[in-house]
């Protein structure tokens, strides 16, 4: 599972294969913290993340939609998603 982006500690990644289930969405790690959301509402799935963690992931989330959608295709096709950009 490929990282696509890092920030403020945080580990964005997206797994590629074309059998990767429905809706678009990425996983993000934080110390012992797990979690994944969904990119097109940019909305948390499931997992556990500290609040302050879980509002930027979802601020990136959207400042990035249209890039992670891309990846998202991509991984879909069995391609290596690219960088992303973090939070500054």
């Amino acid at each position: 599972m490929p990282t696509i982006s890092m920030f403020q500690g945080i580990i964005i990644r997206m797994y590629y294969g074309p059998k990767e289930h429905n809706p678009p969405h990425l996983h993000s790690y934080y110390q012992e913290f797990e979690a994944t959301y969904d990119i097109n509402n940019a909305e948390f799935i499931d997992g556990d993340m500290p609040s302050a963690k879980n509002k930027l992931i979802l601020a990136w989330i959207i400042l990035h939609k249209d890039e992670l959608i891309a990846n998202w295709d991509l991984c879909q096709n069995g391609e290596i998603p690219f960088k992303i950009e973090g939070l500054k």
